[in-house]
């Protein structure tokens, strides 16, 4: 089963619209046709953004993370930092996590700093992809 792991701009995104492919992504994860690893660090980055517009889609975030429940990985300080070599270091523990976890994916709405850096794909030993990009992936392996 494929692995993957949902920056906080994905779970955001599916959190606050029943549509769209972060939301396709929170089914699929629901339905168990993959696996969804992420970590506290981007768990409550979505937490904290939802709240700013209402604590309903906190809610819904902790329904949907208490019913997958996900693998969490947590990346050491040194993994980090190796990691904030190659990008901005407010995303270093989101590539150290994914590189940690062994995720086939990493779904991230972040075009500039994350996206289309075949050199980031590297560092994390996944493939960063937009959340259409990750479904049609997921839909491939299965």
């Amino acid at each position: 089963m494929a692995r993957g792991f949902l920056d906080a701009s994905v779970l955001f995104s599916a959190c606050y619209s029943t549509t769209g492919h972060s939301h396709d992504l929170i089914l699929m994860a629901l339905r168990e046709e993959f696996q969804l690893v992420g970590s506290a660090l981007v768990f409550e980055e979505a937490r904290r953004n939802l709240a700013i517009y209402s604590e309903e889609y906190v809610v819904f975030l902790n329904f949907v993370i208490d019913s997958i429940q996900p693998e969490l990985v947590r990346p050491t300080k040194s993994q980090v930092l190796a990691a904030a070599k190659h990008v901005a270091l407010k995303d270093a523990p989101i590539i150290a996590a994914a590189r940690k976890a062994k995720v086939d994916i990493l779904a991230t709405l972040d075009k500039k700093h994350l996206l289309e850096k075949p050199e980031l794909e590297q560092v994390a030993k996944a493939k960063i992809l937009t959340p259409a990009e990750a479904v049609a992936f997921l839909r491939r392996q299965n």
